[in-house]
């Protein structure tokens, strides 16, 4: 734990502020060294998914010339979305460091209530319908993932 390294996140949430978006930032350390940066761009880029904690990981993935990024941690400006959340699984971050909580982040506008509530319900009682199709003709690629030899497991 470092607090140089919550400082730089709490930096590039500030730039996220000045240049017009969220008050986001994140870094992503391995050995000690800042490998990636990256901070809100939501409203810059028209990407919903560009939080500061995806836009880290997506940077220090091609830093790194790799998928996971076992061994680095995350300092974090606030505690991760679900999205976010979900992304630093997938990457196999393997700590993570927050400064502002959800319930701060619900103070100003940025709730992700719903999602966690969407989350617990059942496909059928979420907002937005979801409705499966063509699974039999889908399956056929899941059945040359779990035939194929070569793959690469993530």
């Amino acid at each position: 734990m470092s607090n140089k390294f919550m400082t730089r996140a709490i930096e590039l949430s500030i730039k996220s502020v000045n240049s017009g978006t969220g008050p986001f930032g994140a870094v992503i350390v391995k050995d000690n060294q800042i490998i990636s940066e990256g901070f809100n761009t939501v409203t810059l880029t028209n990407d919903p998914t560009s939080h500061a904690e995806i836009v880290a990981i997506r940077i220090a993935c091609k830093s790194l010339d790799n998928f996971s990024l076992e061994g680095c941690d995350l300092y974090t400006t606030c505690e991760p979305c679900p999205m976010c959340l979900s992304a630093i699984y997938w990457a196999r971050v393997s700590k993570i460091y927050y400064a502002n909580t959800r319930d701060d982040a619900k103070k100003i506008d940025f709730s992700d209530a719903l999602i966690y509530e969407e989350l617990s319900k059942t496909i059928k009682e979420r907002i937005i319908p979801m409705n499966q199709m063509m699974r039999d003709e889908a399956s056929k690629a899941f059945d040359l993932w779990d035939k194929k030899k070569d793959k690469v497991k993530y």
